[in-house]
């Protein structure tokens, strides 16, 4: 089942097109990496998506549901991590999680449950009384998931929800990200560090100039731009090594030796590895260290874009 389903959805600010006809859908239970540089027509997609900005043509489902038919289903069923702190500092932890979930409908004994149950998954449920004011950048930015998720959206948006924090709070809200996932919870995941979008999207998409340019797994992506894999032997001597017949592995394109380095260019669809390796101890080489190198997905973004994420 799509969570959500974007059909030819295009955005425009007088003569300039922010988004152009993309069309795209994020599967029930994925966490789905969008990615994009400034300007490229992410943040103009999610706000579409959120019901901050009015579609120029297109559609936009959640749960099967047209976000502008179904408005009130749509929003409640969505929540939003901004990249800009979403808090008032004049209230309370307690009381800033008890507004937004007000937001989406709830009330008395649920909202009061709900909003304390926020607070606990995020680590300050001993801050309930305490002012954002005097919390640190992380703090504030689990205040924000906690205000996002108090409603148990289906959907989750979270844009850049680790930018300008200490390395303790963005490890704990990577963490908390997979664990809303593992609870239920259909996430977008935007970020500028490419790392996290590794470690946490299972398909991901890139948009650029308002076009999606390409969308699949880490590894299809990786595909588009190189066929290879690289694969580096460190051993304690070459002099045995018997470069045929590691060519005559399936698999393998070149081998070069340079000292104790062994260089091997393999088909990066063809898991060789163990053989390669089983033939140099055939032939009596000692393995200092193997890596095999593959390109990462900052390399597939820079290939695709001609430009960095940060830019």
């Amino acid at each position: 089942m799509n969570v959500l389903e974007i059909k030819q959805l295009t955005k425009r600010f007088g003569d300039f097109i922010a988004v152009d006809n993309i069309s795209l859908s994020v599967r029930e239970g994925e966490i789905f990496g969008f990615l994009g540089a400034n300007g490229a027509g992410k943040s103009t997609t999610i706000n579409m998506i959120a019901s901050l900005l009015s579609i120029t043509k297109g559609e936009i489902d959640i749960l099967g549901k047209n976000i502008i038919k179904h408005s009130k289903f749509a929003k409640s069923n969505i929540g939003i991590i901004p990249q800009e702190l979403a808090i008032y500092e004049d209230l309370t932890a307690y009381e800033n999680v008890q507004f937004f979930a007000g937001l989406y409908g709830l009330r008395g004994s649920q909202l009061k449950s709900r909003a304390e149950e926020a607070l606990t998954f995020v680590g300050l449920s001993d801050k309930l009384r305490s002012y954002p004011r005097n919390f640190s950048g992380g703090m504030k930015r689990r205040l924000n998931i906690a205000c996002a998720i108090a409603h148990r959206p289906k959907l989750l948006i979270m844009d850049e929800p680790t930018v300008g924090i200490d390395p303790q709070s963005r490890s704990y809200i990577l963490g908390s990200v997979k664990k809303l996932n593992e609870m239920g919870s259909t996430i977008i995941y935007t970020s500028h560090y490419m790392e996290e979008v590794e470690e946490l999207c299972t398909r991901i998409a890139i948009i650029d100039h308002g076009k999606i340019i390409a969308e699949g797994t880490k590894a299809q992506l990786k595909a588009i731009i190189t066929n290879q894999r690289n694969i580096g032997i460190v051993v304690r001597s070459s002099k045995n090594l018997n470069l045929d017949k590691l060519k005559e592995i399936v698999g393998v394109n070149t081998v070069e030796v340079e000292d104790t380095l062994v260089k091997i260019s393999s088909a990066a669809e063809v898991n060789n590895l163990n053989k390669i390796i089983q033939q140099l101890m055939l032939s009596d080489i000692e393995i200092r260290s193997v890596e095999a190198h593959e390109p990462s997905l900052e390399t597939v973004f820079l290939t695709l874009t001609g430009r960095s994420l940060r830019d």
